[in-house]
């Protein structure tokens, strides 16, 4: 169930996301209504918890001395890797997430990362309750 959560949680965030970051889009797979809507932030949400799962997991690791002697700032720059990465792949799909650039990517994944913070503060009583 937190998995499900969780996925709920980044595609709210996701959609935020790109309300607020002009160079971050997300294209449904289909012109229309909600549901093509709702189904591409979730498919994006997914596909992003995969790439920070494995890719980032694996980033985070190896570069744990810069995160070190950067006092952690250079997780801006991998959070905006893992965001580009997951645009290229939907890009491969079709659709879903667009990202204008590197910098646009960097501002939409620290935007993403303090936007699923606080909803995820928001909800965690009720992932516990379960």
């Amino acid at each position: 169930m937190s998995f499900v959560l969780r996925i709920v949680i980044t595609a709210v965030a996701l959609w935020l996301t790109t309300l607020i970051v002009a160079g971050v889009n997300v294209v449904p797979f289909e012109p229309g209504g909600t549901l093509e809507i709702v189904l591409t932030f979730l498919l994006v949400a997914v596909i992003f918890g995969i790439v920070n799962a494995v890719v980032g997991t694996a980033i985070r690791i190896v570069a744990f001395p810069l995160y070190v002697l950067t006092l952690g700032l250079v997780a801006l720059i991998v959070n905006g890797l893992l965001l580009l990465i997951v645009a290229w792949i939907s890009g491969l799909i079709g659709f879903g997430l667009f990202v204008d650039g590197f910098w646009w990517g960097v501002l939409g994944a620290l935007v993403l990362g303090v936007l699923s913070w606080l909803i995820g503060l928001v909800l965690r009583p009720i992932g516990r309750r379960r």
